[in-house]
């Protein structure tokens, strides 16, 4: 069953939220959060003004970002939130996880790689699609990706 979200005004509806319109927090425990993921994002852009082009590389990174979690880890959270520096508006997202965390980061963001015989495109893609994107990560420890796509 996919979780349904209600417009971003109606912030009592959200289950596993804490949010405004400009920042939240998601927890990722089942595939249906990847779609419930996808769509806070889409609603977080669209109040930040992104174009539609942007919107699209956002909501793609994260749900590959999403997706990761709930793959690879079981379970964990994004959290999002508005920047402002100067006259710069962007957003950063943030996932997170316990998970059995990745090895090798740079080698996980070589263009083909996967550990589950998928096409590779999960952390490299993200990392093409946004203008900054971090990963720290520790064996056995967990993983923490930080991402950031800036208003054009």
């Amino acid at each position: 069953m996919t979780k349904q979200i209600p417009p971003i005004a109606d912030s009592k509806a959200w289950r596993g939220y804490d949010h405004q319109p400009t920042r939240g927090e998601l927890q990722i425990t089942s595939e249906s959060d990847i779609v419930v993921a996808r769509q806070a994002i889409r609603q977080v852009c669209a109040t930040l003004n992104f174009g539609l082009t942007d919107v699209t590389r956002i909501v793609t990174a994260a749900s590959e970002l999403t997706r990761n979690i709930y793959q690879y880890a079981g379970c964990g959270v994004m959290r999002w939130r508005a920047l402002v520096e100067g006259a710069k508006t962007g957003l950063e997202v943030t996932f997170e996880d316990n998970g059995p965390g990745i090895p090798d980061v740079e080698q996980a963001l070589e263009r083909g790689f996967s550990t589950s015989r998928g096409m590779g495109l999960g952390l490299p893609g993200a990392k093409r699609l946004m203008d900054e994107m971090t990963v720290q990560s520790t064996a056995g420890k967990g993983t923490i990706v930080q991402i950031r796509k800036w208003v054009k």
